[in-house]
């Protein structure tokens, strides 16, 4: 790869991210180059489902992807795969790569996203080697966990967030006996209410799964070969046998590159609101940003697909010369049994909760209140709350409490144009 006369675009990861800002840099009149290299064999795909219909074989590695082979083609857009990029040298404006080549850029576009936290327990390194022990993040991860789901396996799965939930109810519908231990008190305790996570619990509990909360884990047990985690031990002195070890314990930014290149980094790659970073030649979006959000006033770093895209959008219409800031309420989503959770907002700091429906009847909305307005929304098998959710908290709309709680109010009539 050698520089030439016309600009060029190099975006270095392969996720959601990457793939929306490769296209809409086209888009919106990019005229040079664009390289997209990521370090996984496969063009981007779609991590979300790697947890749900990946893992239960609903859906297959061609139906993962983001975005046609044939769409970069067309958009003349040069995947390079299956290759890392190791250094970037910005007096020079160019990016090395592990195999050996060189590549010039006139924009670089960092979208490296993150990877597991690594369980921090003695024997980790010989957990790591073991064949039944799994971190779950790429496609090649549920590809080894999908081998070894067999029915009568006893899995273990060390978090009770929502990677963690999802796997559980994948595998005990395919048969297995599945342990979840969460430290925390509850599961889903970073993101949602007391209310939320004992719902969850419980339809957990009652499809077959052991739900263990304040369980922390202090190591884990080989089995006489050393090929393989038998058991997994917690602080309280009791041991959980295993034939399976998943882990779900959050996410590390990969902020490496950016940080020995001399970026300004904490907490994430830090950005402005238009994607750039502390050099005017190179962005960044998705995952691995700490980004400014104007509507929640204040920085934070968000792990979700929707952000990943708004942010790529805002950079390519950015780096084309039609600045467009990032301002998006964040929203998330997750699947477990039949229930379709969607949460739009960041509920921390709330001091009101108001449930909408029974949460029996496995449909209902959760509204977090703060001084009298909407900071978020949980909502169970609920898309009409969850789009009032959505409004409430961008323009910033009081509702009293009473109407919001009235499951007899229809969502049309909520607001006068809703």
């Amino acid at each position: 790869m050698t520089g030439t006369a016309s600009p060029t675009a190099i975006i270095v990861g392969a996720g959601h991210a990457a793939a929306e800002l490769a296209t809409n840099l086209r888009d919106h009149g990019w005229q040079g180059r664009i390289l997209l290299i990521g370090d996984e064999p496969h063009p981007p795909y779609h991590r979300p489902p790697l947890s749900k219909a990946y893992l239960s074989g609903a859906t297959t590695t061609e139906g993962l992807l983001i975005k046609p082979r044939a769409t970069y083609e067309q958009a003349n857009v040069e995947l390079i795969t299956g290759v890392r990029v190791s250094r970037i040298d910005r007096e020079a404006s160019t990016v090395h790569l592990a195999d050996g080549a060189t590549a010039h850029y006139d924009r670089l576009i960092l979208t490296t996203g993150g990877r597991p936290r690594q369980l921090p327990v003695p024997h980790i390194q010989q957990a790591e080697s073991a064949g039944n022990f799994h971190y779950l993040r790429t496609l090649q991860d549920v590809d080894r966990i999908r081998r070894q789901f067999e029915p009568s396996m006893r899995l273990v799965i060390i978090g009770g967030g929502y990677v963690g939930l999802e796997v559980a109810a994948v595998a005990v519908k395919h048969g297995l006996h599945v342990t979840v231990l969460e430290a925390l008190p509850r599961v889903l305790a970073r993101v949602t209410a007391p209310e939320l996570s004992a719902f969850y619990e419980s339809r957990h509990r009652q499809a077959g799964v052991d739900i263990r909360t304040d369980a922390q884990v202090s190591d884990v047990q080989l089995d006489p070969s050393g090929d393989a985690v038998s058991a997994v031990l917690c602080v309280d002195g009791s041991s959980v046998p295993a034939d399976l070890v998943v882990v779900g314990i959050g996410l590390v930014p990969n902020v490496e590159l950016a940080e020995e290149a001399g970026l300004a980094v904490d907490n994430g790659i830090l950005v402005d609101e238009f994607g750039q970073t502390s050099d005017p030649k190179i962005y960044a979006a998705g995952d691995c940003t700490n980004h400014p959000n104007p509507l929640l006033g204040r920085r934070l770093r968000l792990e979700s697909v929707p952000n990943a895209l708004e942010q790529a959008r805002c950079v390519a219409s950015s780096i084309c010369g039609k600045p467009k800031a990032y301002a998006s309420i964040p929203w998330f989503w997750s699947d477990q049994f039949q229930l379709k959770l969607k949460m739009v907002g960041l509920s921390q700091g709330y001091d009101h909760l108001v449930i909408r429906g029974m949460p029996e009847s496995d449909s209902f909305a959760a509204f977090y209140l703060k001084d009298g307005y909407v900071l978020a929304a949980d909502t169970v098998n609920r898309p009409a709350e969850f789009m009032l959710g959505k409004r409430l908290i961008s323009e910033r709309i009081r509702i009293a409490p009473s109407r919001l709680a009235d499951d007899g109010i229809p969502v049309k009539d909520m607001l006068p144009s809703i």
